[in-house]
């Protein structure tokens, strides 16, 4: 006798996959609150990808996520213009070369091949970011 499967085949990995997005968009803003404390910690890429994870995977968060009164303002301005504050930029470029300067210089000292690595990357991120338009503020 043949058995039907409750679960289709696409669905259950579907619901798999939606339930990871919501956990690393969990994650991700958990990281971007600690970051409003922490300099070292950026908040602003923390809270876009959280917003990015819930439109993915959860309705519900992602609408909680822009309707919150600190962090829906950076989703918002972000999707409205695709555009960053100055201050957000200084701020993330500023504490970006800070600690892979740190990263370079103590933690990587005996590492050639880290130190060219982290250069790269962090030469990488900052052109990044500053291809972006800067937010005008109204």
């Amino acid at each position: 006798m043949k058995y039907n499967n409750p679960i289709k085949p696409g669905k259950f990995s579907k619901t798999v996959i939606k339930n990871i997005f919501v956990l690393a968009g969990i994650i991700s803003l958990i990281l971007g609150i600690i970051g409003v404390f922490l300099p070292l910690l950026p908040t602003t890429p923390f809270i876009l990808l959280s917003a990015s994870l819930f439109a993915r995977s959860s309705d519900k968060l992602y609408n909680k996520l822009i309707e919150h009164k600190m962090f829906g303002k950076i989703v918002r301005d972000f999707h409205e213009d695709k555009s960053i504050s100055i201050h957000a930029k200084i701020i993330s470029l500023s504490l970006m070369w800070a600690s892979m300067l740190y990263a370079i210089i103590f933690v990587a000292k005996d590492k050639l091949w880290l130190q060219i690595l982290l250069g790269i990357i962090v030469i990488g991120v900052t052109i990044h970011i500053l291809r972006y338009k800067t937010k005008k503020n109204k």
